[in-house]
């Protein structure tokens, strides 16, 4: 799989007519003024040539940017309702494993629950990544009293800003038991690091548009393998809105079942294009560039960082309150100066704050946050 316009040298420079960024927040991210135009163009027949050509035009990007030969599916949905559907498809008599180390993969074992599967929820300290190990024990564990099905696991966990090396888990998950599908949560961190999905035997990489992909929320994508797409012709109760198989029959017409959000498609292609014009591997460094420089401005001003040493995001940063500073008042000094950032997730408020340095973010964003902070905090 190859890239157009693939840039490996780093860009610092803030792109010229770029707006300051707003948004520290993991979510929705700041959206370029080019792409929130397209929303407004004249709209067009989900029918039509013309979209046809233009979902044609998107998902050949997104196999690209996901790294995929097979296919990807977009749907005008959240990435949670993408949990249910890869839980819909994937798991049918068999059970799954959901591991569970924040909010959101607790998220995908509420759904897998919801859906009436059994379920095999295994909880992991937060801030700490899921390891290859774990996976290993807790499967083996599961296949002495029969099938499994699928495991989920989060890559990057937005609530915490732990990365799972996912690559590591499907090679175990494969070596142990090679009919059980992987299925994993990419929402917070695709497009702003690399996830060779093919190469590294993902069934199931879902994400939405609102994080470091940089468009309005409500679009959802799913790279889905062969294996998982077999799997689906064989599992009842798949639903209709979030059928692989009928998916893939319109998918081959380059359309949806049911009608597709046309102003966001058309604001995702303008975007494809931005990441493209950068260069995927660019924007890749960029986003870990500025991961690195988060953490570093942290350390130097006597904050705890959360995540695990070694397994933090490149995309959202958990930064201990080491001061207890008034997150609600820090952002009402921030708002004085159209920034925001986060407070930490469930029991982290109050104990954390999240800083988003993904999608449009760029270096002197953050020195102008980080200098805003500096100036409310005195530190």
């Amino acid at each position: 799989m190859t890239f157009s316009a693939v840039m490996t040298s780093p860009i610092t420079e803030t792109p010229v007519g770029k707006p300051p960024q707003r948004l520290f927040i993991p979510g929705p991210t700041d959206v370029h003024p080019d792409v929130l135009a397209a929303q407004t163009a004249p709209m067009i027949g989900h029918r039509s040539d013309e979209f046809e050509a233009l979902y044609a035009k998107c998902e050949e990007q997104l196999k690209q940017l996901f790294f995929t030969d097979s296919r990807v599916y977009i749907l005008a949905a959240t990435g949670s309702a993408m949990h249910e559907a890869a839980i819909r498809n994937c798991v049918g008599d068999g059970r799954v494993i959901n591991f569970v180390n924040g909010a959101f993969s607790q998220r995908w074992s509420d759904v897998s629950v919801g859906c009436g599967k059994e379920a095999i929820r295994i909880d992991l300290p937060w801030c700490t990544a899921v390891k290859p190990a774990q996976v290993a024990q807790a499967l083996s564990t599961a296949l002495a009293d029969g099938p499994v099905d699928a495991i989920t696991v989060v890559h990057n966990e937005t609530s915490t800003g732990v990365t799972s090396p996912v690559g590591e888990i499907a090679a175990a998950v494969r070596s142990i038991s090679p009919e059980t599908l992987v299925l994993v949560d990419a929402v917070s961190s695709f497009s702003g690091t690399r996830i060779p999905v093919d190469e590294w035997g993902l069934d199931i990489c879902l994400t939405s548009s609102q994080k470091a992909l940089a468009l309005p929320p409500g679009l959802s994508f799913a790279a889905v393998s062969d294996r998982a797409l077999a799997k689906a012709k064989t599992v009842s109760g798949r639903g209709w809105y979030f059928d692989f198989v009928l998916l893939e029959r319109y998918l081959k017409r380059n359309t949806t079942p049911a009608t597709p959000a046309i102003s966001l498609m058309r604001a995702l292609s303008i975007q494809l294009d931005r990441i493209f014009a950068e260069g995927a591997e660019a924007r890749f460094a960029r986003h870990h560039r500025l991961a690195e420089r988060t953490r570093s401005w942290a350390v130097e001003k006597g904050l705890g960082l959360m995540a695990e040493e070694g397994y933090a995001s490149p995309t959202v940063t958990t930064i201990a309150n080491t001061f207890g500073w008034d997150v609600a008042a820090l952002n009402g000094f921030l708002a004085g100066q159209e920034m925001e950032l986060s407070d930490g997730y469930g029991d982290y408020k109050g104990k954390a704050i999240r800083i988003a340095h993904m999608g449009e973010c760029w270096d002197g964003d953050l020195e102008r946050l980080f200098g805003a902070v500096e100036a409310f905090t005195d530190i």
